[in-house]
Parts: C-alpha cells; structure tokens; sequence
C-alpha cells in the first residue's frame, strides 16, 4: 500500500525538481550577464575614482582586496608603500569591502588630512568599522569646540603630578610581572608578546581605575579584551559566532565595568578624598568645575553634567584611553627589546646611565627628576616608536570630496590612511637605521629639524593627549628591564618581520631567554 501513495508524490516531484532545473537553464544567462554588469559597473566607478593615482587595475566585487588585507596584512601595506612610492603622488588606492581607500605615505599630505579632522572634510575613525565597533560615545567621533571641551576636562589627567602617581603604579607592576616573567621562564627562550600584553593590561587597568576593579573584574576584563582584540582583525560580520560580534559585546561589557568605576570615583572626589588613578584625576576636575558654578554634582536633583561627561560616555572615553595605550605600549616594549638587543652598544649605554642615577637596591621607586634625568634613555624610547611606530595607520574617513593634491581629489565615502609608519622614514639622516643619538646629541637635534615626520602621536586637534604618559612608560620599562635582567633574543629567519595583531610586534612575538642580572630584585612599594 506504501507503494501505491508514495509513487505518485515521487513522480510529481520529480516533475518539479525537472521544472526547477529548466528555469535555473533559462535564467543562467540572465543572472551571468546581471554578475557581469555589477562588476562592470563596480570596476567602472572604482577606476574612475582612481584616477591618476597609482594602484590594483582589478579588484574584486564588493569584497576587494580584504582577503589580502586580513591573510598578509604586512604584504598588503608594503604593496600600498611601494604604489605609493611610484608615484610622486605619494600615495595610492585599494578597494576593500565596498569601500574605496586611499593611502599616503607623504607627511605633508599627512598633516593636511589631520588638520581638516571636521564635518565637511575627515572624520578619524580609528578602525574602518569602529563606529559600530567602539560605540557611540567615542572621543574620535567629536570635532570642533565639543572636541575641545572634552580634551580641556582631560588635562588634569596629565598634569606632572597625575604622572608622578601612574609612573610609581607603573613601576610596581612592572617589577611584579619581570619577577615573574624571571622565575618562570629561567630555563627555557619565551614569547614575549602575550606576557607583556597580560603586564600592560594590569598596568593601565591599575593606572586608569585604580582599586574599582576586583580580581573577578579584573580577570572578566582580560577576557573581554582578548574577544576585543580579535575582533578587531576580523571580518566585519555582526552576527552570533562572529568574532566582530564577540568584539563589539565584549565592549560593551567593557564599558559598562568602567562605567561603574567613574561613577565610584566620582563619589570618592566629592569627599575631597586624594586622587591615586586616572579616573580620579578626571572626577575631581568635573567635581571642582561644577563647585565653582555652584552646581554640586551630589544633590536631590543634580543638573545635567556637561556634554560627554555623563558616568557612562566617561566610562566610553577611558575605553578609548585603554585601547589607545595597551597594544601600542606592547608593541613598543617588544621592539625595545628587540632593538636593544641587536645594538648591544646602545644596550651598554642605557645600562650606564640608568644604573647612575638609580640605585635599585635601594628599593627606592624611580622619582620623577630621576625619570627626566635619563636623557639617553629617553632618547632610546623616542628612537624605538620612531624606528616601530606601533599604529602604523591613522584611518580618516572622508565626508565630502576633498583635493588632497592638484590633480587628486579624495572622493566622498572613501577612507584615507595616512601612514605614519612610512612618514617616520622620510627625512631623517639614515632613516632605516636605529641609531638614539638622533634625539641625543645636542649638535644633531634631529627632533626639531625633521619634526614634521614624526607623526607616531599625531597631528592637528586629535594628537594623542597620553603621549608624555606612553613615552615615560616605555622609559620605565627600558630602565627596569634592562638593569634587572640579562636577556638574549632566539633569532631566526623573518623574527623581526612585522606582525599586524593589531598593532605591529615582532613576527616570533619575541622569543628571548631570560634571567636576573642582580643578587635580588628590589622591594618598592606606593608612597
């Protein structure tokens, strides 16, 4: 009986499935000539916004050269560099993700976009997707007399005495993660790239929110900024299992934590209790401004704070103040090292300085004069970030048409990427050589003279704010690290290749053996 029902019902299928396959004939060359017009269409408007400046003839529908750009990130960006140096333009198109792009190696061309950061010319988005990924409330979003408000209540977090007070944290945890990295890893080379990640995490963790994170919170937020990392890199699909998915909920978790920290902190401030982190150095800039206009920000019904200063946009910014120096300082504490150890010359002289103006078995903490002091070795920090400088690209993206040169004009949509990298190779005497008397010797100046191609913290309005903070860390680290530990690097082929994660680090993320170059290391603690 089975055979009787289910003959028919195969039968009519079958008449279906034969009628499907005859429509899918019939349209084939429909939808292959519809493919062929897109692609016409796309290669048409992508060659006409190319115009004369050099770059792929080809590209890929909609997609582009991402594959390219997130499989060999380092090859995509030199073959960018190498356009761009065809041409005296100076720079050079790509097409990624429907998105017409721009890069510029020349620092002039630099400055200009930096200077025209407004409505009508560039927005700076910091990642080509990072509206949607770092959220609303970001500072890179804001332009003109808002911008500057904002960055006027950030000054206090940077006056000399808020330093002084990040340079004793940075300094403690530090020597607890070298004591570490020493007693765990005597034995065997290890990468250094994941550790000094992990110590920088709990540096600006400490730094920034000081003892608003418990140990739980801590540990969440490593986790979080891991999927955030990762993300970062990934293809932009916002859908569950993604991994810009897990990014952009992983910050917002992020934020909603740090949330939580200003508005303790703001707490804290009102009862005109002493600032010991960054956040607190904020709330008590907000808490005296709002005093002043007799406007108490603890009350039965308090005013509205002013523009971008509400506990979670605050929450937001330091967010952004995180994401700013975490990877960066990584990446420059890896190429430290690096460098420092294939100049053993350079290494010799950082010793001899640091170790005559602090004595660290004093167990003393490193003071503010000593820091100022150490003038090769600050030399050495500013030449490492000019050598390596951690955020290679600087993304804008451009609201209206703008004439970048005479005969190119940037077209509306496109995103531009001022390449600070390859404008830190421009103009300096033997650029490509690592070489601190540079910002040394007083008869070279070559900070002054080349100025304008040291670009690694910025230009025009959105400078970066931190960049006294990420050089006196850096410093820190040269200073302890290189008195405190012997260390040799594992060389092998492409080890000092550039790998994008996101910043740039060191292809074998810094495989160095390790061990103490002193009888004990010392004992410091917070004043």
């Amino acid at each position: 009986m089975k055979e009787l029902f289910r003959s028919p019902f195969l039968a009519t299928m079958s008449y279906q499935m034969s009628d499907i396959w005859s429509i899918l004939i019939l349209a084939a060359p429909f939808v292959a000539t519809l493919i062929a017009f897109v692609f016409l269409i796309e290669q048409i408007t992508y060659l006409k916004k190319k115009s004369v400046a050099p770059g792929p003839t080809l590209v890929l529908p909609f997609l582009g050269n991402v594959v390219g750009l997130i499989r060999n990130p380092e090859k995509f960006w030199d073959d960018q560099a190498d356009y761009a140096k065809s041409s005296p333009l100076g720079i050079s198109v790509n097409y990624i993700i429907g998105k017409f792009m721009v890069f510029t190696r020349d620092s002039e061309m630099s400055h200009k976009i930096f200077a025209n950061v407004r409505p009508d010319a560039f927005q700076l988005v910091g990642h080509p997707f990072g509206k949607k990924l770092f959220g609303e409330h970001n500072m890179i979003n804001l332009y003109g007399q808002e911008h500057k408000d904002l960055r006027r209540r950030i000054a206090p977090n940077f006056t000399p005495k808020a330093l002084a007070t990040y340079s004793d944290i940075q300094q403690i945890v530090i020597l607890k993660h070298l004591t570490r990295w020493v007693e765990n890893n005597e034995s065997n080379p290890v990468a250094l790239r994941l550790m000094a990640r992990d110590m920088n995490l709990e540096t600006s963790q400490t730094v920034f929110v000081g003892p608003y994170l418990d140990k739980e919170e801590r540990d969440e937020f490593k986790v979080d900024y891991n999927y955030f990392n990762v993300g970062v890199l990934a293809l932009p699909i916002d859908l569950p299992g993604f991994a810009f998915r897990n990014a952009r909920l992983a910050v917002d978790r992020l934020v909603k934590r740090l949330t939580r920290c200003v508005k303790e902190s703001k707490e804290k401030m009102v009862e005109d209790e002493e600032p010991t982190c960054l956040v607190d150095y904020w709330m008590q800039g907000l808490v005296n401004e709002a005093r002043e206009l007799e406007q108490p920000l603890q009350s039965p019904s308090p005013s509205p704070p002013p523009p971008n200063c509400s506990n979670h946009e605050i929450g937001a910014h330091i967010f952004d103040f995180l994401f700013a120096a975490q990877d960066a300082s990584t990446s420059a504490l890896l190429w430290a090292v690096t460098l420092l150890d294939s100049h053993p010359k350079v290494l010799k002289k950082v010793r001899e300085e640091v170790e005559s103006i602090w004595k660290f078995d004093s167990n003393k903490l490193i003071t503010p004069e000593q820091l100022v002091s150490m003038k090769y070795t600050q030399a050495v920090a500013r030449e490492v970030v000019r050598c390596r400088a951690p955020a290679t690209l600087v993304p804008h993206m451009v609201h209206q048409d703008f004439q970048l040169a005479e005969n190119f004009t940037i077209p509306k949509g496109a995103i531009v990427f001022p390449s600070v990298y390859e404008s830190s190779f421009q103009g300096f005497t033997e650029a490509d050589r690592f070489d601190p008397d540079r910002f040394y010797l007083e008869e070279r100046r070559e900070d002054q003279i080349y100025k304008r191609n040291y670009l690694v913290f910025g230009s025009g309005t959105h400078h970066c704010v931190g960049q006294r903070y990420a050089l006196n860390l850096l410093v820190i680290f040269i200073a302890m690290f290189t008195t405190l530990i012997d260390f040799k690097r594992h060389r092998s082929e492409g080890c000092d290749d550039l790998n994008f994660c996101p910043t740039i680090c060191p292809k074998d993320d810094c495989l160095v053996s390790l061990s103490k170059r002193c009888a004990n290391f010392p004992v410091l603690s917070l004043p």
